[in-house]
């Protein structure tokens, strides 16, 4: 009987090997999204490690994802051929890689698109028993070709057809990835969940930028700002159309971009094109970035294509009014005139409407109050992890 006990004791305190797949490491959603997770599960139940690649680029070295797990002491291994354009040779490479390292976990989790299907592939290949793949919004519902969308959705179809379990972050996402041909029982909806944030003095981050870009502001100045990685997915040229529009009738204003990534060239094109130099400026990359939320008095987010953004998230815990696109996950969380504003996708001419609204500073406090208080309801980050583990099967 004293081995019986002994052996339960073991099979319960047996630690779950969870392996979590992503393509890029610079840090962005996604690898906010395993970040969080691979740092917030109990440490007596999970042993956890990451497999990332580099920044996207061929042969790049890692990204901000790599050092902040390690800092926290999470274990990563570098998939070297990883990068974010499609080579079929390469795609062989990955599939060794991965072959190779997806190997004695009792969960692989998959994130992005390239990651979960090269990885369900591997996984199955080695026998995983629970290999899940959180869609970060639908890749085919990306600004591309016809034939190039339905490629991708048919790689979409077949990554689902692969995993035993698909988190989505979004009521569209779930309701359309649940027609995709067998795999409606396999979707399951878990929205982000958000952190308090310990966010920086709004009148100290005003004065640093005004100093540092000589701007010219007044007390009635309306601050709006982006945090996003620098990508077509996240139509920041239909944001710059909407202000080269509104400063011919409402000029006081100035728009901070937080940020990099590969349309950082277009968009600084964009803005001398415009004669938007006095008004725009692209701050780049920035730590911590979300911690300045609280100097903007609206932040905009005018994606094509969007799984749940965290920075929607912590934009409303910093009081922000928003104006977002009315594309994935957005709507989850902006509810139009109730917690937000929100315009269709590729519609400057809205995004410009909603900003004049926004000239209402008590139509902002109050869109701001609501989603705040929403966000305490429905997005609260314990909820989130309870609902993954239990996907994990604990």
């Amino acid at each position: 009987m004293a081995y019986g006990n002994l052996i339960d004791t073991v099979v319960e305190t047996k630690k779950t090997k969870i392996l979590y797949v992503i393509t890029k490491s610079n840090y962005g959603g996604a690898q906010r999204y395993v970040f969080d997770l691979a740092t917030s599960l109990p440490e007596d139940q999970f042993e956890v490690q990451v497999a990332l690649g580099g920044t996207g680029e061929k042969d790049a070295a890692t990204g901000t994802l790599e050092s902040t797990l390690k800092a926290r002491g999470v274990r990563t291994i570098f998939v070297r051929s990883f990068m974010r354009d499609i080579s079929f040779f390469r795609e062989l490479s990955v599939f060794r890689e991965l072959l190779s390292i997806i190997k004695g976990y009792d969960v692989v989790h998959l994130n992005s698109s390239k990651a979960g299907g090269i990885g369900a592939l591997a996984a199955r290949f080695n026998g995983i028993k629970n290999i899940i793949f959180t869609s970060h919004g639908l890749a085919y519902d990306e600004d591309r070709g016809m034939l190039a969308r339905i490629a991708i959705w048919f790689a979409t179809w077949a990554t689902c057809l692969l995993c035993h379990k698909v988190i989505v972050l979004s009521q569209d996402n779930f309701k359309r990835a649940r027609r995709l041909p067998f795999c409606s029982r396999k979707i399951t909806l878990i929205h982000n969940g958000i952190k308090p944030v310990e966010f920086r003095d709004r009148e100290i981050v005003r004065s640093n930028w005004t100093q540092r870009f000589n701007l010219s502001v007044t007390n009635n100045t309306i601050w709006l700002g982006t945090i996003a990685e620098l990508t077509k997915n996240k139509g920041l040229s239909y944001t710059l159309q909407s202000l080269s529009e509104l400063q011919e009738t409402h000029p006081d204003f100035v728009y901070m971009l937080i940020g990099d990534g590969e349309e950082r060239r277009q968009l600084e094109s964009l803005v001398e094109k415009y004669n938007l130099g006095k008004k725009v400026k692209i701050i780049g990359f920035l730590a911590n970035a979300s911690d300045v939320l609280p100097a903007f008095d609206i932040f905009t987010l005018s994606s094509v294509k969007e799984g749940l953004p965290y920075v929607l998230l912590e934009a409303g815990l910093a009081g922000c009014a928003v104006v977002a696109s009315r594309v994935g996950g957005i709507p989850d969380v902006i509810e139009h005139e109730v917690t937000g504003l929100l315009a269709n996708p590729k519609n400057p001419e809205e995004i410009k409407k909603n900003l004049i609204r926004y000239e209402d500073s008590a139509l902002r406090t109050r869109m701001g109050d609501s989603l705040k208080t929403k966000l305490a309801k429905e997005f609260s980050f314990e909820k989130m992890v309870e609902k993954t583990v239990s996907v994990y099967g604990r």
